[in-house]
């Protein structure tokens, strides 16, 4: 299910909106929305020996699994603002991105009307701080890249394609 699908009635003024899922149009008012993936970032943090930071998510979607620390960017957030500040947020460290490890499509959470998602991972390393779970992290932890959890206690498909890209 796009995620318009639902939009009956034109925000701005409330007439009904010719709608095909992937386009919401107002006759009445002219108001145009597009569907749309929306934009997340995530660090591959690694340490001196290689090994990779993951959070395991306190909340659903996924509740319980593990995830690469990171998050949704705020509206007008550059992408490595929003990286630093959700590392500070669910880790409590600064962190340096690297390079960008690479970027993956996917839905946050399994239902039909979950949100699609573009993520966007870089890796990074921590230059202050020592890691502690905050916001919406029950736990973090450090995994070789030989030993990172199979693919079904990781929280989405674009979790795996990026922590196999690490190998």
């Amino acid at each position: 299910m796009a995620r318009l699908t639902a939009w009956q009635h034109c925000p701005r003024c409330a007439s009904a909106l010719e709608n095909d899922g992937a386009t919401a149009v107002c006759g009445a008012c002219g108001f145009v929305a597009y569907a749309s993936s929306e934009p997340t970032v995530g660090a591959l943090v690694l340490d001196e020996d290689g090994r990779v930071l993951l959070s395991r998510r306190a909340y659903e979607p996924q509740a319980g699994k593990w995830d690469i620390p990171g998050g949704f960017l705020e509206e007008g957030e550059e992408p490595l603002d929003a990286l630093r500040r959700e590392l500070r947020e669910e880790a409590g460290v600064e962190i340096e991105p690297l390079e960008l490890a690479g970027i993956w499509v996917d839905r946050y959470g399994e239902d039909d009307d979950a949100t699609a998602t573009l993520n966007l991972y870089w890796t990074a390393r921590i230059v202050s701080g020592d890691p502690a779970p905050a916001d919406d992290v029950a736990e973090l932890a450090w995994f070789p890249i030989d030993e990172i959890p199979g693919d079904a206690e990781l929280a989405f498909t674009n979790v795996a394609e990026a922590l196999r890209s690490l190998r």
